[in-house]
């Protein structure tokens, strides 16, 4: 039942263009098939001890509160332009310390865009590697889930924009992009990504994650 909620509401969610066209998916995965204890076979650990839980009946991938350091893995068909990711993430703080956690676009590296939930900093940022290109205030809440959307789409030759919102389980998607910026150089070609820093020494858990093109929505 869980596998065809998840595939209606990941098409549904890339699909916020203009009437004349309809997004496509290209990549989904609820971790409903996959095994426990394992990582699925098409994603590309870059660091940490991923791995597939279960909590309620429901499956996804955790990665553990310990070490503490910055972890990523990769996933989804390689693309370039005109491709969207999202992805649901929970984190629970302790005490003054939070995690951090994302979404990213074209692979890893200096060329690579990432959308960034930063509690301690009260702030949703947009990377293009370890740049900071944009920033906006965003309250995030602790032990519950966080949906997160990031785009990266053509506006015309020698222009693109990446694109990114976020929003809690359970609300309304909002309907403009929350952070953005314009990109003047050419993106590479790379795979969406997960990415999170366990800096509250507590897991952090990953969940209906996708890939399709993206909005035309301004």
């Amino acid at each position: 039942m869980k596998k065809c909620i998840v595939v209606c509401a990941a098409v549904a969610g890339l699909a916020i263009a203009a009437p004349a066209q309809t997004a496509k998916l290209l990549y989904e995965n609820s971790f409903e098939k996959a095994d426990l204890g394992k990582v699925p076979d098409d994603f590309l650990v870059l660091d940490g001890q991923f791995a597939v839980k279960e909590e309620g009946g429901n499956k996804f991938l955790e990665l553990p509160g310990a070490p503490l350091d910055s972890y990523g893995a990769l996933f989804g068909p390689t693309e370039t332009e005109d491709i969207s990711v999202s992805a649901r993430i929970f984190g629970t703080g302790k005490g003054r310390r939070h995690p951090t956690c994302g979404v990213g676009l074209n692979g890893q590296g200096t060329s690579a865009y990432r959308l960034q939930v930063s509690p301690a900093k009260k702030a949703l940022e947009l990377f293009k590697g370890e740049e900071v290109k944009a920033s906006v205030p965003y309250e995030w809440q602790s032990g519950t889930w966080t949906r997160l959307r990031l785009q990266v789409r053509k506006l015309k030759e020698g222009k693109w924009k990446v694109e990114a919102k976020a929003w809690p389980e359970g609300g309304k998607e909002p309907a403009a992009w929350a952070v953005a910026f314009e990109e003047k150089e050419r993106p590479v070609a790379g795979k969406a990504s997960i990415w999170g820093s366990p800096y509250a020494t507590t897991p952090i858990r990953f969940d209906d994650l996708a890939v399709g093109t993206a909005s035309t929505q301004p």
